[in-house]
C-alpha cells in the first residue's frame, strides 16, 4: 500500500529524515525504549523519605502554585508539542470518514425513530 508521506529515496535509502511521521514506530526506536523501560528502577532512600514526610521538601507539593502566565505558557508548548505529534487525515480520508459518519448518523436516527412510532402505535393499540 502507497503513501503519501513515503519519503523513500530512488536508491533505496530508508535512513533519510522524514517531513512527516508515518505512525509506525522504527524497530530502533522501540528497542531503545524497551531497554530504557528495562533499566533499574530507583527507590527513594530513607533520607528522602524523611525530608518528604517533613515537610522540608517545599516543591513536592508545589505544582499548582506559582505564576498562572508561566503555567498557562507552558501549557500551550505542551499542548503544540503534542499536537505536532499527531498524523491528521488527508482530505480523501477526511471525506470518507465524514461520509461514514453521517450515513450512520442518517441510519440511527430512522431506527430510533421507526422504534419510537411502533412503540406509539403499540401504546395506542394497547390503551386505545
Amino acid at each position: 500500500m502507497s503513501d503519501e508521506r513515503d519519503t523513500r529515496h530512488e536508491d533505496g535509502d530508508d535512513t533519510a529524515a522524514v517531513a512527516r511521521p508515518s505512525g509506525k514506530r522504527s524497530a530502533r526506536r522501540s528497542r531503545a525504549a524497551s531497554s530504557s523501560a528495562v533499566a533499574t528502577i530507583e527507590r527513594p532512600s530513607a533520607s528522602d523519605k524523611a525530608t518528604t514526610k517533613s515537610g522540608k521538601d517545599k516543591k513536592a507539593g508545589r505544582s499548582g502554585i506559582g505564576n498562572p502566565f508561566k503555567r498557562l505558557v507552558k501549557f500551550l508548548k505542551e499542548v503544540v508539542a503534542e499536537l505536532r505529534k499527531v498524523i491528521w487525515p488527508n482530505r480523501k480520508q477526511m471525506v470518507t470518514y465524514t461520509s461514514v459518519v453521517l450515513v450512520f448518523v442518517v441510519f440511527m436516527v430512522a431506527f430510533i425513530s421507526g422504534l419510537d412510532l411502533a412503540f406509539i402505535k403499540g401504546v395506542n393499540w394497547l390503551f386505545g
